[in-house]
């Protein structure tokens, strides 16, 4: 969950500590992300109650988000992509499904919602705006319902009835 709200990677969320985690202003510190770049991203609500729960149902905290087996390290990677493949079969949901996919559903779900590429960019934490638009997948429906903007000038009414071609 925390993944796709935020477009975390798997590296950057298991080295989150409690004090990245900043519930005044709704952000998440990114300390040294990839290409050792601090950032921040945004804090959604939903996962804010979310992880207080999670912390209420964990033995007293330690300095890290995602503890592992000792709680002075942090989760590993592998165990997170063990627990998603986990959460897939439960949910019973097939094909490929990999942490990365959940930062792709991120960006481009942003991006259906009108969201700027060069916010996605940001949030992403991309040096490059072209990195940024490989992450974004564009969905038939989204196309389907996109206007051109020759549809969009005001006064324009079609005067020929649309048939298939």
């Amino acid at each position: 969950m925390t993944i796709y709200a935020t477009g975390l990677r798997a590296s950057e969320v298991v080295h989150l500590k409690l004090t990245d985690i900043d519930p005044e202003r709704m952000l998440i510190r990114v300390n040294q992300g990839k290409g050792r770049k601090d950032r921040y991203v945004m804090l959604s609500a939903r996962l804010l109650d979310v992880l207080r729960q999670y912390q209420q149902n964990r033995p007293p905290p330690t300095e890290w988000l995602f503890p592992g087996q000792r709680p002075d390290k942090p989760l590993d990677r592998v165990t997170v992509h063990r627990l998603l493949k986990k959460a897939q079969k439960i949910a019973g949901i097939p094909g490929q499904v990999y942490t990365h996919l959940l930062r792709h559903s991120f960006a481009t779900h942003l991006m259906e919602h009108g969201t700027s590429i060069r916010v996605i960019q940001t949030l992403l934490g991309h040096r490059s705006i072209r990195t940024t638009e490989k992450y974004l997948h564009v969905s038939r429906d989204f196309l389907r319902e996109t206007k051109s903007p020759l549809d969009l000038l005001p006064g324009f009414e079609p005067r020929i009835p649309m048939t298939t071609p």
